[in-house]
């Protein structure tokens, strides 16, 4: 993908490969570096605080994978050990008021340790910065993405800082907010930035440039700015994205009394990013965008076709979402201020409580049909109980900072582990045997719901599920017990339909109800629903059971795109 000459090559003297370590390889960008990192020739090792999480990439046979955070120098020290090119993908956008100080600590430890471990190169990935614009006026998002660059560049390893205004590829944070937008609302009235100009980027050149850095020579120390062919303001983009969507051309009506935090409310309300996110990039936006120059060019070509204009990484992210080859999304990183800790393996745990809600089925369907099911819970194929009450847990958690329902899923049938479902997260996967997901809503507690499929001694199919709260003081002992009176109407229901839904597969109403012969791939969980609808479900005496109304996800509200 790059060149590389003159600097780094992926194959050193005496045969050994370089070495690249990739920080935040559990996100939306590293998740996609890695692949092209190792298609280049390059051995790779990834540093992540779970590493589990990277456990079902598709290339995680091909790494090494170190556990460490960036604010620790010690893990960090670590991991740079060996290492010839570091990437530095990390950030805390959105963790709190305190993470410029929290970015400014973890890079000036990456610049340090890097100098000590003998590496021959830094890439970092940052934000445009507007021109003529004093740092201490930039958003604090923007300000502190500018100051990290600065610290890497002053640690004495050579150092590449990318600066890229909005990256558009399919799951991009950037592209979900411009897609949720245009296509949910055909008239909008918008804060005044969307008459800002900024140069968008394709992310398959913002991969491009950074492989490319890798082979830099060693006398490069600086900052390139990185941006596409086409300078157009945020509502162009908007019409732009319509028309290739095939969307009626959207009336858009700027006024200039939104603020950023009314925009970024505005945001999470419409889209699946919550607020949270949502606001330091509405706040850089505030000025206007644009590359001053593309020198990076000397040392990474652009391609002979030239570089991807707006509506053709439109065109190919909408196709990726279409065909459900969404390789990694902005949900993928860990929500900031997220419970993060496994699932207790005793229930009395640090000498606390533990509520579990337990339910148990035996179901008239194979392990493998029950499992479809499973694993294909949530985002639009619902949660198989009380639509209405999911909903409106999901839209309470947006309203108080959390992520909501919103984020559905980023593939209809397939589930790996760490990456966002709703409101959850997937902690672990036994495949034909276990789900479990860890909640990131906001609690006054750490929770978790686990799905199992098991076979008893006679043979049958059985579903267990387990629904787990660690309160947090008195606050969550208080908001079990007011919730509690709902578990059966919620968890019974839940447990009772995913019973029902196996068994409509099995009679042969379920996933292979017939979506072959249309576009795009085949929808698993939207047939099982539709053959329900249809009247179909498990057979008694003869007769067919409708699967009720009540928790049919035709009348819940929808939750954003399925497949992604």
């Amino acid at each position: 993908m790059g060149e590389h000459e003159g600097g780094i090559t992926a194959g050193e003297p005496g045969g050994r490969s370089t070495r690249c370590l990739v920080t935040g390889a559990t996100g939306y960008l590293g998740g996609r570096l890695v692949p092209e990192l190792l298609a280049a020739g390059y051995a790779v090792r990834c540093l992540a605080r779970v590493p589990g999480r990277l456990r079902d990439h598709p290339w995680a046979g091909e790494v090494e994978v170190v556990r460490g955070d960036v604010t620790d120098a010690a893990s960090v020290g670590a991991a740079l050990e060996g290492v010839d090119v570091a990437y530095y993908l990390v950030h805390s956008l959105g963790s709190g008021p305190g993470f410029e100080e929290t970015d400014r600590r973890a890079a000036r430890i990456f610049g340090e340790r890097a100098r000590a471990a003998g590496v021959r190169r830094i890439v970092y990935l940052g934000g445009l910065v507007p021109r003529g614009i004093p740092e201490r006026e930039l958003s604090p998002h923007l300000r502190s993405r500018s100051e990290v660059g600065r610290l890497l560049l002053e640690s004495g390893v050579p150092t590449a800082v990318l600066r890229a205004a909005v990256v558009i590829g399919s799951g991009s944070a950037s592209f979900e907010i411009l897609r949720y937008l245009t296509e949910r609302l055909p008239v909008m009235v918008t804060p005044s930035w969307v008459r800002t100009r900024l140069q968008p980027i394709a992310v398959r050149d913002v991969l491009r440039y950074l492989v490319g850095c890798a082979s830099l020579p060693p006398d490069v120390n600086r900052t390139f700015d990185i941006g596409g062919p086409d300078v157009l303001s945020y509502q162009e983009m908007m019409r732009l994205h319509a028309a290739v969507a095939g969307l009626r051309r959207r009336v858009i009506l700027p006024v200039p009394v939104l603020s950023p935090g009314l925009s970024s409310h505005w945001i999470g309300l419409v889209t699946p990013v919550p607020a949270a996110l949502a606001r330091p990039l509405a706040e850089s936006l505030r000025h206007e965008v644009v590359c001053t120059e593309h020198d990076i060019a000397r040392y990474v070509p652009d391609p002979p076709e030239g570089l991807l204009g707006l509506a053709e990484a439109l065109r190919l992210a909408l196709e990726r979402v279409r065909e459900a080859r969404v390789a990694t999304r902005w949900s993928s990183a860990s929500v900031p201020g997220a419970p993060s800790d496994p699932l207790p393996t005793d229930p009395g745990w640090a000498g606390g409580s533990l509520y579990v809600d337990r339910r148990e089925r035996v179901v008239a369907a194979s392990p493998e049909a029950l499992w479809r099911v499973v694993e294909g819970i949530g985002g639009e194929n619902g949660w198989y109980s009380f639509p209405l009450a999911w909903a409106a847990r999901g839209w309470l958690d947006r309203l108080v900072g959390g992520v909501g329902l919103a984020r559905g899923r980023r593939d209809a049938e397939r589930l790996r582990v760490g990456e966002a479902l709703d409101f959850w997260r997937v902690e672990e996967i036994e495949p034909g045997r276990l789900l479990r997901l860890r909640a990131e809503m906001r609690l006054p507690g750490l929770a978790w719901l686990e799905l199992a499929v098991h076979r008893d001694r006679s043979g049958r199919t059985v579903y267990r599920q387990r629904a787990l709260f660690h309160p947090r003081g008195l606050a969550g002992h208080a908001y079990w017990w007011s919730v509690a009176p709902f578990h059966a109407v919620v968890f019974g229901g839940m447990a009772r339909n995913i019973a029902a839904a196996a068994a409509a597969e099995a009679a042969g109403t379920g996933v292979a109800a017939a979506d072959s012969g249309k576009t795009g791939t085949p929808r698993a969980g939207g047939s099982r629903w539709r053959a329900f609808r249809a009247g179909a479900g498990p057979r008694r005496t003869g007769a067919t059971r409708p699967i009720p109304r009540s928790w049919r996800p035709g009348n819940a509200p929808r939750r954003g795109v399925r497949r992604r």
